[in-house]
């Protein structure tokens, strides 16, 4: 009998995506379903971005070069300079998505079995990563209570074996929406010295701050060796279909490395790579009032939750998610019960269980991550359908 292969066993499903089919179930009962499971934003991908795409004029869609076209490399040197980050463009490789550049930096600087630490809960999707390039997750559990802030150093060095060869943090976060201080940037730069470790650093979210603002792992002191940025302009412009990102690194061993990745890949998509060299053209505003907008969705989240019985919400700083712990038995259960047997004013919400983002088993039981990608009229009636939802989950502790 044919057999899958163990890292076709291994590879985790999508605990983001796996509540679709109740959540399709539901919409055919005529259930309106409100997601807040899912970052897809729903402000509009700028215009400008759009009609560069659609006024493209050549007559064949040839492949690009293999780190992406020199023309939005260099255009991506000049939003990394206006953002503090000192690179040329031969220190960028132009990906399929952030996702690509994730890879490209497991397959390029980690070996079958070797170690990457990651502060959890965290992106689910490294979890596949690593399996794809057989590497071992060594989650860093860091706690609802601290508003999920950088987990004590001693508890990173408790973890550090001949196997760890780095650190992978999202900044801001991706599940938490948590911020990362420039005094926590700096005991992770020690951390990864004393080590001798490389520092995977995903800035996908990195103009989505509303408290402060982004210190990225490029702007340390001394680490150009060990830094690696993934980015993708999927939620900084509103193109998560676009599926273009970027690998960024001054370590020219890795880009090396990378490369031969990025050759047998052949090339990235070409009018993603139109559009992202429009939108690096947008007005020096453009973020202000995309800012603004998520700074009102989360305070308005954030409130609600906090106003239900039972219910504790950190306030994050940055991205677009947020995690609360509900009064609530699992919370794989009870996010597939709102959309299978609930329904408040014919209307219920979808949620991702906090499980999935976790690598310690157990965790996050009673967790749950919202996406505020909805405006502030949706956010209120999700916020009501949960509300009623809590008062009459069976499993409700």
């Amino acid at each position: 009998m044919l057999q899958i292969s163990q890292r076709g066993q291994d590879m985790p499903a999508s605990p983001i995506r796996k509540l679709v089919p109740y959540a399709e179930a539901a919409k055919k009962k005529g259930t309106q379903v409100y997601h807040l499971n899912i970052g897809q934003p729903d402000i509009e991908t700028p215009k400008m971005v759009l009609d560069a795409v659609r006024h493209s004029d050549f007559k064949v869609l040839e492949y690009s070069h293999s780190a992406g076209n020199e023309s939005y490399r260099r255009k991506l040197v000049e939003y990394y300079h206006s953002v503090g980050i000192e690179v040329n463009h031969n220190q960028i490789i132009v990906t399929t998505g952030g996702s690509e550049a994730i890879q490209f930096g497991f397959m390029a600087c980690l070996d079958a079995g070797d170690e990457v630490i990651i502060p959890e809960p965290f992106y689910a999707n490294y979890n596949g990563f690593a399996v794809a390039a057989g590497v071992k997750v060594i989650p860093v559990t860091s706690s609802i209570e601290s508003g999920f802030a950088l987990p004590p150093i001693e508890e990173f060095e408790k973890k550090i074996t001949s196997r760890t060869k780095a650190i992978v943090i999202c900044n801001p976060n991706n599940p938490t929406g948590y911020l990362y201080s420039a005094a926590e940037m700096e005991q992770l730069k020690e951390i990864i010295l004393r080590h001798n470790l490389y520092l995977f650093s995903d800035e996908a979210y990195r103009e989505f701050c509303y408290e402060g603002h982004q210190v990225s792992a490029m702007h340390l002191k001394g680490v150009d060796e060990n830094v690696i940025i993934m980015d993708t302009i999927s939620k900084r412009y509103s193109a998560c279909g676009g599926r273009i990102g970027a690998f960024i690194t001054k370590n020219q061993s890795v880009l090396d490395a990378a490369m031969k990745f990025a050759q047998a890949r052949l090339s990235p998509p070409s009018f993603a790579q139109i559009a992202g060299e429009a939108a690096i053209d947008l007005p020096a505003d453009y973020f202000d009032t995309t800012k603004a907008e998520y700074k009102s969705r989360r305070d308005l989240l954030v409130k609600r939750l906090n106003a239900m019985e039972g219910v504790f919400c950190p306030n994050p700083g940055g991205a677009f998610y947020a995690i609360a712990r509900l009064p609530i038995d699992d919370a794989d259960v009870f996010c597939q019960w709102l959309l299978e047997s609930f329904s408040h004013e014919g209307q219920t919400v979808m949620l991702a269980p906090a499980t999935g983002f976790y690598s310690t088993p157990g965790l996050g039981k009673q967790e749950v991550r919202l996406a505020y990608v909805l405006n502030l009229n949706d956010i209120n009636k999700a916020m009501d359908c949960l509300e009623a939802a809590l008062k009459v989950y069976p499993g409700r502790k």
